[in-house]
């Protein structure tokens, strides 16, 4: 069944789908660009539906546009379609690091450069927090590192939102730590690097690191219960 992006441009290459969203790989201006395209949910009202798109779509952009200026490297925003729902944005080049972090815990490796990511992990995370900004997916899925000078490169905001809270900010890091004893384990204790690169990063670590200790309490009660 032809999509609407398909019907459109025959270019778009298929990268990913989502619950929200479908990722293809396309050419901007000639250059290789990446087009993430907010989809129809048939169940909602017409009308409801293109407004809570839009809205998320925007919301989305403007959580990347802030990112950047507060010096997170994120893919360069090209375009903005509210009429298609879609945005267009820059093709980073390099592995997530997933994949790295995958590699790493069944081949071994530069230990260096794994305390390398990880620096940059928390020292990015640190200036979002900062900022006001909580990126909502914080998982290694959603981390590049850019081939040409293995600079992290954060991505997908698409559930990132502005707060000043300490608990929304203890819950982005819980969520990322959760990640990396799932996928990462075998890689050690990588999220004791990320918090001590986030100390030095962030001047409000201390409120968010206290909160964190009990997010981490309650995950356990739940664990417990369930």
């Amino acid at each position: 069944m032809e999509t609407e992006a398909d019907s459109r441009d025959s270019s778009l290459i298929l990268l990913k789908q989502g619950a929200e969203a479908r990722v293809f790989e396309s050419s901007f201006v000639g250059r290789k660009s990446v087009v993430k395209e907010r989809f129809s949910k048939k169940y909602r009202h017409p009308i409801l539906d293109s407004k809570l798109t839009l809205k998320r779509l925007n919301a989305e952009a403007r959580c990347m546009t802030k990112a950047r200026r507060l010096g997170v490297r994120t893919p360069v925003l090209y375009a903005v379609d509210p009429v298609l729902h879609t945005l267009t944005f820059e093709y980073v080049e390099g592995p997530s690091v997933k994949d790295v972090l995958l590699e790493f815990g069944s081949r071994g490796g530069d230990r260096e450069w794994l305390d390398n990511i990880a620096s940059q992990i928390g020292d990015a995370i640190g200036k979002l927090h900062d900022g006001g900004l909580v990126h909502g997916d914080l998982t290694t899925s959603n981390m590049l590192l850019k081939s040409d000078a293995k600079q992290l490169v954060l991505i997908d905001f698409g559930l990132s939102f502005t707060s000043t809270l300490p608990e929304d900010k203890a819950v982005d890091l819980y969520v990322l730590e959760r990640a990396l004893i799932s996928m990462h384990s075998s890689c050690g204790n990588v999220m004791d690097q990320i918090l001590a690169a986030y100390k030095k990063s962030s001047k409000q670590w201390s409120s968010t690191l206290n909160k964190l200790a009990q997010v981490r309490q309650r995950g356990r009660k739940r664990t417990m219960v369930g």
